[in-house]
């Protein structure tokens, strides 16, 4: 993600979602019997802890699986659109961009974050062997936070000028990193751009890691467009969106055909700033302090994070969706001088107080907190293959995979109509040079076309508990044999409520560890977590592999007689015994479910060992009892560390602590998650975490001199601090509304017996 949610403050993401993992337990539940005492280290025992016991195992066999098998995906509604897998023998890393090259419509080109971009030909059927690269600068590509290959674009007069134009953020020296817009020429015939031809044009010191925005467009007028974000934190530190001595917050206009030396790129003459400075030409300035000058780059302002636009191939006109701070997302139509409100207005309403509406552009259409939480802007449907999206602006929700088009009716006022609800994390959408729309998954790394709806096959996902094949159908609230149950050491907090919690593999497979301990689970797998509040079933949660080896998860609502639960299409609000109970959308479980976490969370070595009262009765160790029954594709590995409960009384200060923030936050907060250089892993020693005495990148939440962990100071360390925050800033940002006083407490006590950082 990039966007807003990532990093200690939302976007590429957020700590653990207790709204959707699959494995912790409430906070009433104790670890059980193998926990070990913790070390400077924070280490809490080691895994594997009862593999020698001789007795019986918790259950006498494994049981036979016939039907807790992951079923077919369900297909996603729509209004006469559905997506459809394009180019189904690829898959990309974190793909941000689709597009062709002018001129081209037998090649297609997609761009991937970590910094590579590759082109294959324009078939079904194109497979792995036929992609080739087209630039590789992985090595000067900072992934932090939000950052990453942001945007590309060729010179519209490709091939004539084969120049290939990219925006990118790399690391920076004294502050979190810079955006950089550079021109690749081609050498020769190619068909390869070399990094060496790089001719950096624009160069901007980005103040934290987030809302950096990044993409960028040729308009039809010929000029090189750029979308920045405001810059990061929160609620516009710098004020960047309405100053106008900074290019933080805005949209850009620059001519780049102009010689390359002295000057790097022109400034149109129409600019509304044409005769003011330009702020970023050869220089990475961002201004921290209001000046008088006017940026002559400018075109329009007053932008938070600017995540994807387009200009419609039939009119020219530049749409936009303009990521929200916790209320309002908008979809935008830039204009030359315009002022988008940002940080007077949210959307269309005043942001902290009253605001003077003068002058301010209203945004075409916006939408709140009840539909989504993270917008993606795409493109205007030019295609011929769906004859009523013609003329609309496509766009998404990161988080809820929702996708809307806005139209007009037949007064001219704009309406959003919902297209599709997916179950994907859309980064980005793409365009064909036929006016074709694709939806890219960020978290899949899958493309997909939008298509007419003909006739949708069946929907066959069981929508009720009792016909998943997993419980007793008569019953519901009878697992059946083949589900496993499973516990933990220490638990994720989820508002107070209780859980259970079972895992089933089919029949024949099993399963094999990474390198840090985490179950990798059979295409096929099913986990199940039921959450309990005030001893009443409210939602039971779904988390399946496919057979495609894709990742969903899916929400069942318990009824008020507790006798069965229903599927649930997307994300919900309910107040449940007093507290605000939110059912998670299908694309937000996919949020902390991260490939680096092994997308399950809980079900790993550290966590499980320990003992479980299985259904026999008997009391035994899960590991030696999954190990042996024949779960595990090998042997279990010993020495790796073991959590302890974070509110029991076995291990250090710091084992309880760092247990505590390995389940809440690790899952998303680590190496090769996005999330930023902290890694909350609970097997690190605290000085290759990246968290002692180390400054915030995305806001200090008010708390001057405020560092992630402050030795001896939980008042000033970002970690304690978010964990009590509610609404903007907090961990986690999504379903958790209240503080857990216990686990604070224990981070507390930890981060106060600090006297030093290692």
């Amino acid at each position: 993600m990039l966007r807003r949610h990532w990093l200690l403050g939302v976007g590429f993401m957020l700590c653990a979602l207790p709204a959707c993992t699959s494995g912790p337990l409430g906070d009433d539940a104790g670890a059980g019997g193998s926990g070990g005492a913790g070390g400077s280290t924070g280490t809490g025992g080691t895994a594997g802890a009862g593999l020698d016991d001789g007795g019986q195992l918790g259950l006498d066999n494994r049981p036979a699986n016939p039907t807790c098998v992951a079923p077919a995906t369900p297909p996603p509604t729509n209004a006469g659109v559905a997506t459809q897998r394009a180019f189904p023998r690829l898959t990309f890393a974190a793909p941000l961009m689709l597009l062709q090259p002018p001129g081209e419509p037998g090649r297609v080109v997609v761009m991937e974050r970590a910094g590579r971009i590759v082109a294959f030909p324009n078939d079904p059927d194109a497979g792995p062997s036929e992609v080739t690269p087209l630039l590789d600068i992985t090595t000067r590509v900072n992934t932090t936070g939000e950052g990453g290959l942001l945007g590309l674009a060729f010179h519209p007069q490709w091939p004539a000028r084969a120049e290939l134009y990219v925006s990118y953020t790399t690391a920076n020296d004294g502050g979190p990193f810079r955006s950089v817009i550079s021109r690749f020429r081609l050498q020769g015939t190619g068909p390869r751009f070399e990094p060496a031809s790089e001719e950096p044009l624009l160069v901007l010191n980005q103040p934290y890691t987030n809302h950096n925005g990044g993409n960028l467009a040729f308009g039809p007028d010929g000029y090189l467009y750029i979308g920045f974000g405001d810059g990061g934190s929160s609620n516009d530190p710098l004020n960047a969106g309405q100053r106008l001595d900074t290019t933080l917050g805005k949209f850009l206009r620059i001519d780049v055909n102009v010689p390359f030396n002295p000057d790097r790129y022109g400034i149109p003459q129409d600019n509304p700033f044409a005769t003011g400075t330009a702020c970023n030409r050869g220089s990475a300035d961002y201004g921290t302090t209001p000046s008088n000058r006017r940026c002559a780059e400018i075109y329009a302002w007053g932008l938070r994070n600017p995540w994807r636009w387009s200009f419609d191939q039939g009119t020219g006109e530049l749409w936009a969706g303009d990521v929200g701070q916790g209320a309002w997302e908008e979809v935008d139509k830039i204009t030359r001088g315009g002022n988008y409100g940002w940080k007077v207005r949210e959307g269309a309403h005043c942001f902290q107080g009253a605001c003077d509406a003068g002058g301010l552009i209203d945004p075409v259409v916006e939408y709140g907190r009840t539909l989504g939480v993270s917008i993606t802007g795409g493109f205007v449907y030019r295609g011929s293959t769906i004859p009523t999206l013609v003329g609309k602006f496509v766009y998404g929700d990161y988080q809820t995979g929702r996708i809307w088009a806005v139209g007009a009716t037949p007064q001219g006022q704009p309406v959003a109509e919902l297209l599709q609800d997916t179950n994907q994390n859309i980064g980005s959408f793409g365009q064909t040079l036929d006016g074709e729309v694709f939806v890219l998954g960020f978290s899949s790394g899958e493309l997909f076309k939008l298509v007419p709806q003909g006739s949708a096959p069946p929907d066959t996902f069981p929508r009720t508990l009792s016909a998943t094949g997993c419980f007793d159908p008569t019953d519901a609230t009878r697992p059946l044999p083949a589900l496993i149950p499973f516990d933990l050491n220490s638990p994720l907090w989820s508002d107070g409520a209780t859980k259970e919690r079972f895992f089933a593999i089919p029949d024949g497979s099993t399963i094999t560890l990474s390198s840090d301990g985490d179950f990798q689970l059979p295409n096929g797998s099913v986990t199940v977590k039921t959450f309990f509040v005030g001893g009443r079933r409210v939602e039971t949660r779904l988390f399946l592999r496919h057979g495609n080896g894709q990742w969903a998860g899916y929400s069942y609502e318990w009824n008020d007689a507790q006798t069965d639960a229903t599927l649930l299409p997307a994300q919900k609000t309910k107040q449940v015994g007093g507290l605000s109970w939110y059912f998670p959308s299908r694309a937000q479980c996919l949020t902390c479910h991260t490939p680096s976490a092994g997308f399950t969370l809980g079900l790993e070595l550290a966590q499980l060992d320990r003992e479980l009262t299985y259904p026999t009765g008997r009391t035994r160790p899960q590991l030696a009892t999954l190990a042996g029954l024949g779960f595990f594709a090998g042997a279990l590995p010993t020495g790796l560390p073991r959590l302890v409960d974070p509110l029991g009384t076995m291990g250090s200060l710091e084992a309880r602590a760092r247990s505590y923030l390995h389940a809440n936050c690790a899952g998303c907060h680590r190496s090769g998650a996005g999330q930023g250089p902290q890694d909350f892993r609970f097997s690190l020693p605290l000085s290759m975490t990246n968290l002692c005495n180390v400054a915030p990148l995305n806001g200090d939440l008010g708390v001057s001199g405020a560092r992630l962990i402050t030795p001896g100071a939980p008042s000033r360390s970002l970690v304690s601090l978010r964990m009590q925050a509610l609404g903007a800033g907090r961990m986690p940002p999504l379903a958790s509304a209240v503080v857990h006083s216990a686990g604070v407490a224990a981070v507390d006590a930890w981060i106060a017996s600090l006297t030093a950082c290692p």
